[in-house]
C-alpha cells in the first residue's frame, strides 16, 4: 500500500514540475507613512507567494496567478497591514501606518482567496512569534496556554503538559507540526508533545470539532504549530542564538539556528538543549523526580518556483525526565525513593538525599521519549487550481524505567511507527465560490520491545478519510461548510506474557500456553463528520459569526484494550472492547469588534457528546482505592453522555493619548456534565466530568518606550496576573478528584530590544513568574493526587514557586 501511494504522489510531483505556467514579476517599495523611511523585513504576499523587503525597502516577486485583479498583502511587525492592487508593468509603492501601541507581531496572510481569522466561522486563537518569545515557561504548551483563552493543560511537572481545549484533551486534541499530525501515544498522561518550542514561529488554536478537516482525534480542536521557515532570499547567512536561565529549577536552555536562502532555494538547521533540576515550592521544597534533559535537532530544505514550492523537513526529539510518584516519609514529609522490587514497602523507603534533590542527574527511575519525523510538504499550481501534497513518516519510542534493581530494563518500551499522507486540490474560485477536495490518512503499527509491563497490545491501524469543503465569499457574508467520511481499522493478534525465570518479571511470549494478556481483536470504525458556518461583516468594526459542527472520534487502543500498569503514570488501566465511537455536536457563536484603540472578541459554545469515554477510579467494598504493592491505583474507562458549554472573551486597549500603553484582558470558563440519568443531580458524586478547568481571568498591562528611532531600540515593562477560581464542580465519585481552592499568580517582566547598524538585533528579557512565591495547586495538575498519606494538611505536591527567568536572543540578519 505504501509503495502505491508513494508512486502516485511522485508521479503527481513530476507532472507539476513539468507544467508550463505563465508568470510575471512584481516590483515595489515600502515606506513608513510618516517618516518616509524605507522599511526592511516587511512581508509581501501574492497568491501564497511570500517575499520580504530589503534594506532599501525594495521587493521583487515572480508570481503565477489566475486572479484578476492581483491583490498584494503588505504586513509587518508594528505596522497596520495593507492590501493594494497591482497594475501591470508599474512599480508598487506602499506607505504603511505605524501601530506603535501593539506589541504583537502582525501576521495577516491575504489575497483574494485568504480568509482572515475574523471571517472564519470557527473559533481560532493566534499566538504570534513575539508572544512566544516573550513568554518564559518550561515548555511550549504552557506558553500557548498563557496566550490563548480556552486552552488549558493537564500537567505532571514543569516539562509535561498535555493540551486541553474547552475541557477535552488526550486523543480529542490533535497537534499538527507544520501540517503533519503528531502521533506519539497521546493517551498517556506522563509526557508532553514532542516538539522543540524554540523552533516554533507561531501557533493557531482551533477550538471546537475539527473532524471535517482532520478526521478522528480532532473532536475538541487542533493545536497547529508552525516551525520557522526562512523568508530571506538575499544569499546571506542568518543566525539566531538563544540562551535562557530559570532560577526555580535551575533550567538552562540554549538554541542556535542558521538559515540561508536564495530566490529559489533555502536551508535551515537548528539545535537546542534544555535541562533542569527538580522544581521547588515553599511547601514541598524540591519535588523529587521532576528534573529533565531535552535535546532537539531540525534540518529543513526548500525549493520555490513560480509554480509553487516543496519543503523537506527532518526533526529529532530526545527527552529524559524523572517519573515522580510522590512517596514520602509520613512524619518529616521528605521525599523517599524506591530501591526494592516485589518486597518494596512504600512506608519504609529510604529518604532522598539533598544532593539527589539538587541535581541535574536523572534518576534511574525515569522515562525517555524519542521522536523522529521525516516529511515533505508540496504545493503547486495545477491546471486552474492548486494541489497540496504531504507525505511523511514518524517514529515515537517511549521507554519507562521503573526497576531499581534492573535499571537498564524498561518497564514499558513501546515503538510507534506511523506513515502519514494527505492531498488536497483547491479549485479555481468561481462566482465567489472556492471549493476543495481532500484525502488524508495514516498507517500505524505499535509494538512492545523487551518490556516487563504491557498496558496495551501490539496493534495495527489503518485510517483514511475524504472530504469536500466549500466557501462562498461575498461581502458582507462569508459562508463555509463541508462533509467528510472516515474509516479506521484496528486489529491485533493474541498477546501472551510469561514470567522470565532470570529476572522474575513478565515478558512477551509467543507460546499459546502462556497467560493471554490481550485476546485478538479486529474492528472497523466509520462515520460522517460535517460543519456549516457563516460570518457576517455588520460594519467595518463589527463581525458576527456562527458555526455548527459534528465531530467523530474512534476510541483509542488504551480505551479499548488496557489491562495493566503504565509505570510512568503509576496507574493500572482497564479498558472496554465494546466501546463505540464518540460523536460531538457543537454550536458556536462569536462576535468581534475592532476599534482604533482596541478590540473585543467573544465566543460561546455548547457541545453535546455521545459515548463520552472517561476514567473513573475503582474502590474496594470499604470505599478505599484499589492499589498494588507500590501504591499504584486502578482506573477503569467508562462511557456516558456528556455536555460541555462555556465562553471565552478577550479585549485589548491601547489608547493613542498614552503612547506605548496597552492592556489585555481575557476570561474563559467551561462547565462539564455527565448526562447519564443515574448521575442526575448527584453533584460531585458523578454529575460533573473530570479534568474540567476552572474559570480563569488573565490581565496584562504594559508600557513601551522608544529609546532610539535610528537603532530601533525599545524598552518595555509588563505586569500581569492570572486568577484561577476555585473548582467545586469535580468528579468526586470514588475519590477520583478533590476540590481545589482559588489562587492568584502575579508576574512581571522587563524587555529590551535593539537593532544596530550591522543588522544585528538583540533582545534581553527579565521575567518573574509567581512573584509572591504563592503555594498553590491547580486542579489540572496530576501531582496534586500523588499522595500516600491522606491525613496531612497539605496532601499531594504543589505547583512551582517563584521563578526568575533571564533570556538573551541575538539575531544576525
Amino acid at each position: 500500500m505504501f509503495t502505491k501511494q508513494f508512486h502516485s504522489f511522485f508521479y503527481l510531483l513530476l507532472l507539476l514540475c513539468s507544467s508550463s505556467i505563465y508568470s510575471q514579476t512584481i516590483k515595489g517599495r515600502v515606506f513608513d507613512d510618516k517618516t518616509r523611511q524605507a522599511l526592511k523585513g516587511i512581508f509581501i504576499e501574492v497568491n501564497h507567494q511570500i517575499g520580504t523587503t530589503d534594506g532599501q525597502g525594495n521587493f521583487e516577486l515572480v508570481v503565477k496567478t489566475t486572479i484578476n485583479p492581483i491583490f498584494i498583502e503588505v504586513s509587518g511587525a508594528g505596522y497596520e497591514s495593507k492590501t493594494v492592487t497591482y497594475e501591470a508593468a508599474k512599480e508598487v509603492v506602499v506607505y504603511l501606518k505605524k501601530e506603535a501601541q501593539t506589541l504583537e507581531e502582525v501576521v495577516i496572510k491575504g489575497s483574494s482567496k485568504s480568509k482572515r481569522i475574523r471571517e472564519n466561522p470557527a473559533a481560532i486563537s493566534l499566538v504570534s512569534a513575539k508572544a512566544i518569545e516573550q513568554s518564559n515557561e518550561s515548555n511550549l504548551i504552557d506558553v500557548l496556554v498563557k496566550n490563548a483563552p480556552g486552552l488549558n493543560a493537564v500537567k505532571t511537572g514543569p516539562n509535561i503538559s498535555k493540551p486541553f481545549i474547552r475541557g477535552l484533551g488526550y486523543n480529542r486534541v490533535l497537534t499538527l507540526f507544520d501540517g503533519m499530525r503528531e502521533e506519539g501515544q497521546q493517551w498517556g498522561d506522563e509526557h508532553g508533545i514532542e516538539v522543540d518550542g524554540y523552533t516554533i514561529q507561531r501557533a493557531e488554536i482551533v477550538k471546537g470539532p475539527s473532524s471535517l478537516l482532520y478526521g478522528s482525534d480532532a473532536l475538541a480542536g487542533v493545536v497547529r504549530l508552525f516551525p520557522f521557515i526562512p523568508k530571506e532570499k538575499d544569499g546571506k547567512l542568518h543566525t539566531k542564538v538563544l540562551s535562557e536561565y530559570q532560577t526555580n529549577n535551575n533550567l538552562t536552555g540554549n538554541s542556535i539556528r542558521v538559515s540561508y536562502g536564495t530566490p529559489h532555494y533555502f536551508v535551515a538547521v537548528s539545535g537546542s538543549n534544555k535541562m533542569a533540576k527538580n522544581y521547588r515550592n515553599a511547601i514541598d521544597g524540591r519535588v523529587y523526580n521532576t528534573n529533565f534533559n531535552e535535546t532537539n535537532c531540525l534540518a529543513l530544505f526548500g525549493y520555490t518556483s513560480t509554480k509553487g514550492h516543496s519543503h523537506l523537513n527532518f526533526t529529532l526529539y530526545d527527552n529524559r525526565q524523572g517519573i515522580p510518584d510522590g512517596s514520602r516519609d509520613s512524619i518529616s514529609r521528605r521525599f523517599t525513593k524506591q530501591v526494592a522490587e516485589s518486597n518494596d514497602d512504600v512506608k519504609n523507603r529510604p529518604l532522598v538525599t539533598d544532593d539527589e534533590l539538587n541535581s541535574y542527574k536523572i534518576s534511574p527511575l525515569h522515562q525517555r521519549i524519542q521522536h523522529y519525523r521525516l516529511y515533505t510538504q508540496n504545493e503547486y499550481a495545477l491546471g486552474k487550481g492548486k494541489l497540496a501534497v504531504m507525505l511523511g513518516a514518524q517514529q515515537n519510542i517511549r521507554s519507562e524505567f521503573n526497576h531499581p534493581t534492573y535499571t537498564g530494563l524498561a518497564g514499558m518500551h513501546v515503538q510507534l511507527n506511523t506513515l502519514n499522507y494527505s492531498g488536497r486540490y483547491t479549485f479555481k474560485q468561481n462566482n465567489h465560490l472556492e471549493s476543495s477536495f481532500g484525502v488524508n490518512g495514516m498507517i500505524q503499527t505499535n509494538q512492545s520491545i523487551d518490556a516487563t509491563d504491557f498496558p496495551i497490545p501490539n496493534y495495527r491501524l489503518n485510517e483514511k478519510g475524504v472530504n469536500y469543503i466549500a466557501t462562498w465569499n461575498k461581502a458582507p457574508w462569508h459562508i463555509s461548510g463541508g462533509i467528510r467520511y472516515d474509516q479506521r481499522h484496528i486489529e491485533w493478534d493474541d498477546f501472551y506474557i510469561r514470567t522470565n525465570p532470570l529476572t522474575g518479571f513478565d515478558q512477551h511470549s509467543e507460546t499459546p500456553t502462556a497467560n493471554l494478556q490481550f485476546p485478538a481483536f479486529q474492528k472497523n470504525y466509520k462515520d460522517l463528520s460535517s460543519s456549516l458556518g457563516a460570518s457576517f461583516q455588520a460594519s467595518e468594526k463589527c463581525s458576527i459569526k456562527a458555526n455548527i459542527s459534528r465531530g467523530y472520534r474512534a476510541p483509542n487502543t488504551t480505551e479499548i484494550a488496557s489491562n495493566g500498569l503504565d509505570p510512568g503514570a503509576h496507574i493500572n488501566y482497564l479498558g472496554n472492547r465494546n466501546f463505540a465511537p464518540e460523536f460531538s455536536l457543537q454550536e458556536d457563536l462569536g462576535i468581534n469588534l475592532q476599534f482604533k484603540e482596541g478590540s473585543v472578541d467573544c465566543s460561546l459554545f455548547n457541545n453535546h457528546i455521545q459515548n463520552y469515554i472517561y476514567l473513573s477510579m475503582l474502590v474496594n467494598p470499604n470505599g478505599a482505592p484499589i492499589t498494588d504493592a507500590q501504591g499504584n491505583k486502578t482506573y477503569q474507562y467508562q462511557k456516558s453522555k456528556a455536555q460541555l458549554y462555556g465562553l471565552e472573551c478577550s479585549a485589548a486597549y491601547f489608547p493613542k493619548t498614552l503612547k506605548g500603553m496597552r492592556t489585555d484582558q481575557s476570561v474563559s470558563v467551561v462547565y462539564g456534565f455527565n448526562r447519564d440519568a443515574k448521575y442526575a443531580n448527584k453533584g460531585v458524586q458523578g454529575e460533573y466530568l473530570p479534568l474540567i478547568p476552572s474559570l480563569k481571568w488573565v490581565s496584562s498591562f504594559s508600557k513601551q518606550w522608544e529609546l532610539s528611532k535610528v537603532s530601533k531600540t525599545f524598552f518595555t515593562t509588563k505586569l500581569d496576573w492570572e486568577y484561577t477560581a476555585a473548582q467545586h464542580r469535580y468528579l468526586g465519585l470514588n475519590q477520583s478528584e478533590t476540590p481545589t481552592p482559588d489562587y492568584l499568580l502575579v508576574n512581571t517582566a522587563l524587555l529590551f530590544e535593539s537593532t544596530n547598524k550591522k543588522a544585528q538585533r538583540i533582545q534581553l528579557q527579565l521575567q518573574i513568574n509567581n512573584l509572591f512565591n504563592l503555594s498553590y495547586q491547580s486542579n489540572m495538575s496530576r501531582l496534586k493526587y500523588f499522595e500516600y498519606y491522606t491525613q496531612t494538611p497539605n496532601s499531594g505536591m504543589y505547583n512551582m514557586g517563584r521563578n526568575v527567568c533571564i533570556k538573551v536572543v541575538i539575531f544576525r540578519e
